[in-house]
């Protein structure tokens, strides 16, 4: 059965699979994940599996193992718990932001600014990037799950390029926010910056590369991705906009407070009728090698449909939820 094929266009679209054999793939990654709770339960949406199984070309066991992965990182790392009191002195410079407007197509923007960089904590620079993610999820509309990073090349040099954040940074969002990029533009990259590209390109899976766009305030031919991605009159004079608001920690801090409180309405589980309390069923640990190159190429069709409990951290939540069809908000 063919399950279609995607391809990448100028404003980070890409084309989906067909319905029926989309959804059979999220079913079948559904049951190898087995049953979740909580928070857990809600990021484990047909729309967030749709986003693991793109970003590993439909392979059930490849999207399952990723996934699970995820599920324990955010069952340890809780990134839907991180406040701006968290990463207020990460955020101080503006190195990274949520624009107050976004792109033709309603994606949220995120604008980042390397050469602000104030921290040398890999800590503390992946947590706030971590919180700038879940807050640009936060503020996507209901119909958009990506998002667009607009990177500010202005100020930048040396001292601020560092190979080991960049490995880290990288991990994260492709492991732990799959398909949430729609498009990056790097815009008046340096030429010392090439080299550099060439060095953290291998890092990136080649789709996510393939989003990257290179923009030049003197070459009117690639201005005109932002042409196509942003009216004009809103963007910020540093991307060749008209919007002439510079960036204010203190109106920014006020702003996330305030997105801060919308956070636990959006992982609200209380009286939601997509958490159930269904009975665990028995897992066999022998049923799924996720950690076997060998056993992801096996056909897709495998009678295995159990999930591995020795992923799981001994507190991991785990009364089951129904089919996440019903009530869930796709945009987790």
């Amino acid at each position: 059965m063919s399950s279609g094929t995607k391809s990448a266009t100028s404003n980070g679209f890409e084309i989906s699979v067909v319905p029926e054999v989309e959804k059979e793939k999220i079913n079948e990654v559904r049951k190898l994940i087995g049953p979740v709770s909580g928070e857990l339960a809600l990021y484990s949406s047909d729309a967030s599996i749709a986003r693991y199984l793109r970003a590993r070309n439909w392979n059930v066991k490849k999207a399952t193992k990723m996934f699970k992965e995820s599920l324990k990182w955010r069952h340890e790392y809780k990134p839907e718990e991180i406040r701006w009191e968290d990463i207020a002195p990460e955020a101080e410079t503006g190195k990274i932001y949520r624009a107050n407007y976004k792109d033709k197509f309603g994606r949220t923007v995120l604008v980042m600014r390397p050469g602000c960089q104030n921290s040398k904590s890999i800590k503390g620079q992946i947590k706030y990037l971590v919180y700038c993610m879940e807050n640009a999820i936060i503020n996507l509309p209901e119909n958009q799950d990506q998002m667009v990073w607009l990177i500010d090349f202005h100020g930048f040099n040396m001292s601020h390029i560092s190979v080991k954040v960049t490995k880290e940074t990288a991990h994260v969002l492709q492991e732990h926010y799959p398909e949430r990029l729609g498009l990056a533009v790097l815009y008046d990259a340096p030429k010392f910056f090439e080299p550099f590209w060439k060095v953290v390109k291998p890092f990136l899976e080649p789709k996510t590369a393939n989003k990257v766009k290179f923009v030049y305030s003197d070459d009117s031919s690639t201005k005109k991705i932002l042409e196509e991605l942003f009216d004009i009159d809103q963007l910020e004079p540093a991307f060749g906009g008209k919007h002439g608001e510079d960036f204010d920690i203190g109106k920014y801090a006020e702003r996330m407070k305030e997105d801060d409180k919308k956070v636990p309405l959006f992982w609200k589980t209380e009286s939601d009728p997509a958490i159930g309390t269904l009975p665990v069923p028995a897992m066999n640990s022998s049923t799924v090698e996720s950690d076997s190159d060998t056993s992801d190429e096996k056909a897709d069709g495998s009678s295995s449909q159990e999930a591995d409990a020795e992923d799981l951290p001994p507190d991991y939540p785990l009364p089951a939820t129904k089919d996440s069809s019903n009530g869930e908000k796709d945009t987790k």
